[in-house]
């Protein structure tokens, strides 16, 4: 999308808002009719916000990615590396065109015993590992486009038995006088955090005419479609996995409202927004105050608020009680929309509003929620399950969970 593009649209997109703003202003006495009118307001507004974080990520992986192309190129070559690099990557491309023949497969394993840049993961019958360069372009495209792995801690690891140590409970001290007795203060006690991991497929798919085209551009398929589909998953999972074979997002499990020194490790607080089944008729802003200084402020310089586009929409209405409205455009274009100074991330799998839901979380989530990835893709070439079509089912290995639930806050739709 060009520069221009995406100018236009967050100038749509603060258009809706100041209309939705506008109408909600001149409403004395709602309606049904007028009901209708915002709902509508608000769905067109969602739209358009999710489209314009979209847009903003992708232009920002899209400049990213020219950088490090451009950084390639001026490297100097690897030598033999490099052209073990490219025969396999050449063969891989023949083997995803044609298919499994003799002499592919022969030319693939011999090259796949030699060549530095083949990552496997977990063998599949009939299937290669993706050449490193492509499974490496797959992953960082996901990570561009995936709105938690943007804000959360990522690792890689090598194994799937993967540990983090975590200090709950700070270090005592004492002030002592230059001759004083030395007494026993408090150590910190350690929690061990061992994300879940399970095994996510993507199957980017086209027709057979096109792939035996030679100007079909298989990597660019396999790169595009399987880093969009990997990202829409994980996306879920890292939200509201159940940690069965998949990811343990940071909304499984059950919030309390306690606070942070007597609650369980691992488990998130919660801060009510004070009706049963949507925000306070009247302060609606308070609750979003009173998240944010709930968190601690170590963690609060680097919070971000989480939420779905839907959620965003009907929030842009929330004024505090000098009548500043909640939700701010940025300052800068192609920057996230703020609240309170913080950035807006839209993550399309929260839940939306509605009675003991969770459908906003504020916090640090580089200390809260960590990513592990097991480097590493595998493809199989199937084209016998869809006729005239040939599919390329590609899988790789990630894991996640809670590091710190004291550095996330979740927003609950409840009296109390």
């Amino acid at each position: 999308m060009a520069d221009g593009d995406l100018k236009t649209l967050i100038a749509e997109g603060n258009k809706v808002i100041e209309a939705l703003r506008a109408e909600v202003t001149d409403m004395k006495n709602a309606d049904v009719l007028h009901k209708d009118k915002i709902g509508k307001m608000e769905k067109d507004l969602a739209d358009t916000l999710a489209a314009k974080q979209a847009a903003e990520m992708e232009m920002k992986a899209i400049a990213k990615r020219l950088e490090e192309v451009e950084t390639k190129a001026n490297r100097p070559a690897a030598g033999h590396e490099t052209k073990a690099a490219d025969d396999y990557k050449a063969a891989f491309i023949d083997f995803a065109r044609k298919g499994m023949t003799g002499k592919i497969a022969d030319q693939l394993e011999e090259l796949a015993k030699k060549a530095t840049d083949v990552q496997v993961a977990t063998p599949a019958s009939g299937g290669y590992a993706l050449p490193k360069q492509i499974a490496a372009e797959i992953a960082r495209v996901a990570d561009d486009i995936s709105p938690i792995r943007s804000i959360a801690r990522v690792v890689q690891t090598g194994t799937t038995d993967y540990h983090e140590l975590v200090i709950i409970g700070g270090m005592g001290y004492e002030w002592v006088g230059e001759t004083s007795d030395r007494t026993q203060t408090d150590t910190p006690s350690f929690a061990d955090v061992v994300p879940t991991f399970g095994e996510i497929s993507a199957k980017p798919e086209a027709t057979r005419a096109s792939i035996a085209d030679l100007f079909f551009d298989v990597e660019g398929l396999l790169i595009n479609e399987g880093s969009r589909r990997f990202a829409y998953g994980e996306g879920v999972a890292f939200v509201s996995g159940n940690g069965i074979n998949k990811p343990t997002g940071f909304l499984n499990g059950t919030p309390v409202s306690t606070a942070d020194a007597s609650r369980a490790f691992g488990t998130l607080q919660y801060i009510p927004t004070g009706a049963a089944a949507d925000f306070a008729a009247t302060n609606a802003f308070d609750v979003f105050k009173d998240t944010m200084f709930t968190l601690k402020a170590g963690y609060r310089g680097n919070g971000t608020w989480v939420m779905n586009s839907l959620t965003m929409a009907q929030i842009a209405k929330f004024k505090d009680a000098n009548g500043e409205y909640l939700l701010q455009p940025a300052i800068v274009n192609g920057e996230p929309y703020m609240i309170s100074g913080k950035p807006v991330v839209i993550a399309e799998d929260m839940p939306g509003i509605g009675a003991n839901a969770f459908p906003i979380a504020f916090g640090d989530f580089k200390q809260g929620y960590l990513i592990a990835d097991i480097p590493g893709m595998w493809m199989v070439r199937d084209e016998l399950t869809k006729t005239g079509w040939v599919r390329f089912p590609m899988a790789r290995r990630v894991g996640g969970k809670i590091k710190d639930s004291n550095a996330i806050k979740l927003i609950k739709i409840a009296a109390a």
